[in-house]
C-alpha cells in the first residue's frame, strides 16, 4: 500500500502550496482518497486520472477537508460523455451541504454516489479495507484504518484481519477516540493542529504531545503529522512529537510526499 499526500494543510496557512486535506491510499488497482480540502483538486488531477478513483471517504464537512468535491464534481460532469460518476462516503448531510453551496437541488447527485458514514462501519473496497470511527471534532466527525483486504485469488473477500495499516485521524480533539482504531505495527497520520501546544479549550484540535503519548501507548511504527496552523513551529513540533513517543520516526508530510506503508 502506498501513500500519497495530495493536501496537508489547515484551514488557513501561509505556506506556499499548503492545500487542503487530502491523502491518497493505492494498492494493486484500487485508489482510495481521504478528505479533498480547498485547493486540492489540482494535485489530484496531477497524479491520477480522478474518475479513476474506486472511492473517496470525506472525514467532517469543514471546508478544507471537502470543498474540492466542488470541481471534481465538474470534472466528471463536463469532460466525459456520458459523465461519469464516483463513490464519495462521508457524514450524513454532505450532500446537502454541496447542494445548498451552490443553490442546486441535486448538484451532487449528478455526478457523486454519497453514502453515509456510521460509527464501527468496516467496508471493503477493492485491494484494501476502510474502518470507521466517531471522533470529537463536529457533531459528525470520523477518522479512518485503511489496511489491505483479504481478498483471495478468485477475487472473493475472505475472512479474518488485515494486516498492520495507516489510522487517519482527520481533526479530532480527543487522541484517545483513535485508540480502538490503531493496530500494532500502523502507521499514524495525526493532525498536529497546534503544534507545540496547548489546545485552547474547545478548540477540539490536538497537539504534539497528545499525537505522541497516543503513539507509544498504542505501538504504532511511525508517526506522520500534519494539519499544522499558521506560524506554528515545524521542527519543534516534529521533535516533540517524538520526545513524547519515546523515540518513534516522526515527520511532518507535504504535498506529493509519497511513503511506502
Amino acid at each position: 500500500m502506498k501513500l500519497t499526500v495530495i493536501g496537508a494543510g489547515p484551514a488557513y496557512t501561509n505556506r506556499p502550496g499548503a492545500v487542503g486535506s487530502s491523502y491518497l491510499l493505492t494498492s494493486g488497482g484500487t485508489a482510495l482518497l481521504l478528505d479533498l480540502g480547498q485547493g486540492a483538486y489540482a494535485n489530484l488531477a496531477g497524479t491520477l486520472e480522478p474518475s479513476t478513483l474506486s472511492a473517496i471517504a470525506i472525514s467532517h464537512l469543514h471546508p478544507d477537508h471537502f470543498i474540492d468535491l466542488v470541481p471534481l464534481r465538474h470534472y466528471l460532469r463536463y469532460e466525459f460523455e456520458p459523465p461519469r460518476r464516483l463513490t464519495v462516503l462521508g457524514p450524513g448531510a454532505l450532500s446537502e451541504r454541496l447542494d445548498a453551496l451552490l443553490d442546486q437541488p441535486g448538484f451532487s447527485a449528478e455526478s457523486l454516489e454519497v453514502s453515509a458514514l456510521s460509527d464501527g462501519m468496516v467496508r471493503d473496497i477493492g485491494a484494501l479495507r476502510l474502518e470507521v470511527r466517531r471522533v470529537t471534532h463536529t457533531d459528525d466527525s470520523y477518522a479512518f484504518r485503511v489496511s489491505s483486504s483479504r481478498v483471495d485469488g478468485g477475487g472473493t473477500v475472505g475472512s479474518g484481519e488485515p494486516g498492520p495499516g495507516l489510522v487517519y485521524s482527520g481533526d479530532c480533539g480527543r487522541a484517545a477516540d483513535l485508540r480502538p482504531l490503531i493496530q500494532p505495527g500502523d502507521v499514524l497520520l495525526s493532525e498536529v493542529s497546534f503544534g507545540l501546544g496547548p489546545v485552547p479549550p474547545g478548540a477540539f484540535h490536538l497537539d504534539a504531545g497528545d499525537v505522541g503519548v497516543l503513539a507509544a501507548e498504542s505501538g504504532v511504527s511511525r508517526i506522520l503529522l500534519t494539519h499544522l496552523l499558521s506560524g506554528r513551529d515545524r521542527p519543534a513540533t516534529e521533535a516533540a512529537a517524538n520526545r513524547a513517543s519515546g523515540g518513534l520516526p516522526t515527520r511532518l508530510v507535504d504535498p506529493l510526499d509519497q511513503f511506502e506503508l
